[in-house]
């Protein structure tokens, strides 16, 4: 394998985390100051946990994006991969300028890793 696979698995494995985080979003954990800018004190309210909800196949999609530039998953269309480029983008940013610290301190620093691993595997295809 090639150090562009490990950069997507990477990847890979930094979107199952996030989508674990979703996940427990759903199931009613006390995360709300460490997401959607941290507007919520406990629990995310029904409408938080369905973007929680629509964000997992937004990071799903993604992840195999950027794995199938690197050659790991079944060929998706060559554009797939600018669409996640683009997204992971937005998502480093606005995680960066929200006004939650908690959610910044986290998110920020991870988001821009990942951004990061996005953009080696995008270039590199």
């Amino acid at each position: 394998m090639s150090l562009i696979s490990y950069i997507a698995i990477a990847y890979g494995v930094a979107c199952v985390g996030v989508i674990g985080f979703q996940l427990a979003l759903i199931a009613g954990a006390p995360l709300g100051p460490l997401t959607q800018g941290g507007k919520h004190k406990g629990a995310l309210p029904p409408a938080g946990r369905i973007a929680a909800f629509v964000s997992i196949f937004v990071i799903a999609a993604m992840a195999c994006g950027v794995m199938s530039a690197a050659g790991l998953w079944p060929q998706w269309p060559n554009w797939t991969k600018w669409v996640a480029l683009t997204v992971q983008s937005l998502v480093a940013v606005l995680n960066w300028i929200t006004p939650s610290k908690p959610e910044r301190a986290l998110w920020g620093p991870l988001e821009s890793v990942m951004l990061v691993l996005a953009a080696l595997v995008v270039f590199s295809a």
